[in-house]
């Protein structure tokens, strides 16, 4: 397995070595912007940063996507499937090195994000005030009826739940191109099929996880019920893209 797992590093190592590169290059310019005084600069390091963090967790989702769709359908990738593994092993070693890659990426961009607030509140004297002011913000805002009350723990399961929620769609993704590559494998439409399919699986996770949660009132207990849910979900479509791959697409 690990074997494997560093196997589908290496298929997107590069593009995130640049990701890290254009992070550093993008928190490069906010602390000049921020030091340097120069307004117009922090705010470009601001939203390059807030465009990265988002769409960083995004891109390693869509990388991983992306490997599986060309293993199933150029002839180079399924040399994979002829190697001594089963189909079980082979997706979970994508599914284990993208959940890995997209919650480190998650902890990194929520560390980094957490550490430029504090600069920025910190330089311009203002770190209490301004903390203040958005939990002022936030009592207005309201979950079910009940106000919302920010601190680490709904910070941490918030972003938990992000991530959870992203990887469950990620699978679902997994599954979409799997059930598309079994029944048109090397046809012109293949890829449109699969994103359809994908549409159709993610509207209908979303309405399942919405009914299993609908009745909890606090906020923290449903982002964890929520996330739950997602993961859940996410081993079931491992499960049963794993199935189809091994009925349909082993050698």
């Amino acid at each position: 397995m690990w074997k494997l797992m560093k196997y589908e590093l290496r298929k997107t190592r590069f593009a995130k070595l640049i990701l890290l590169g254009v992070t550093a290059v993008a928190e490069i310019i906010f602390l000049i912007g921020l030091y340097a005084r120069q307004e117009n600069t922090l705010v470009v390091g601001t939203y390059l940063l807030l465009m990265l963090a988002f769409g960083g967790l995004v891109a390693i989702g869509i990388m991983s996507v992306v490997a599986l769709h060309r293993d199933m359908n150029t002839k180079q990738g399924y040399m994979l499937f002829m190697t001594p593994n089963s189909c079980y092993r082979i997706l979970g070693a994508k599914v284990l090195e993208c959940g890995i890659s997209i919650l480190l990426a998650g902890a990194f961009f929520f560390a980094l994000g957490a550490l430029d607030v504090s600069l920025l509140f910190a330089k311009q004297g203002m770190l209490n005030v301004m903390w203040q002011r958005f939990e002022e913000m936030l009592t207005r805002m309201t979950f079910n009826g009940r106000p919302i009350r920010m601190d680490l723990v709904a910070a941490v399961s918030l972003s938990f739940n992000l991530v959870a929620s992203w990887f469950a769609t990620v699978t679902s993704a997994y599954l979409a191109d799997v059930i598309s590559s079994a029944l048109l494998n090397g046809k012109k439409f293949n890829g449109l099929v699969s994103f359809l399919i994908f549409v159709a699986f993610s509207w209908g996770l979303s309405k399942l996880i919405d009914l299993a949660t609908g009745g909890i009132k606090d906020m923290i207990l449903y982002l964890w019920i929520y996330s739950l849910c997602s993961l859940v979900c996410a081993a079931v479509m491992y499960w049963v893209t794993a199935r189809i791959m091994e009925k349909h697409l082993s050698v």
